[in-house]
């Protein structure tokens, strides 16, 4: 925990400097955005799920561009409605 004191004659503004400086020079604000930017790893069985579904969904919008469903500009954002009905 980073503490100032206020020196004789001392002015707001120049305590609220030299505070900051000691946050900075901590490391706090470093530590608190790990942490709350922090995501938790995967397993294998959800990253090989996924990828599994990314391919599977490649190959779906390659089908539809072959037989002229869906244009190759618009592909890039298509995203087939699948069993959560298109929310996620």
């Amino acid at each position: 925990m980073v503490e100032v004191k206020r020196r004789d004659n001392e002015g707001s503004d120049s305590v609220v400097r030299r505070f900051s400086r000691k946050v900075q020079q901590s490391g706090v604000l470093l530590q608190a955005r790990k942490i709350r930017f922090h995501t938790r790893k995967k397993n294998r069985r959800r990253m090989r799920e996924e990828a599994q579904r990314r391919t599977e969904l490649q190959a779906e919008r390659e089908h539809l561009i072959k037989i002229g469903e869906l244009d190759e500009f618009s592909a890039l954002s298509y995203r087939p409605q699948g069993r959560s009905g298109g929310r996620r």
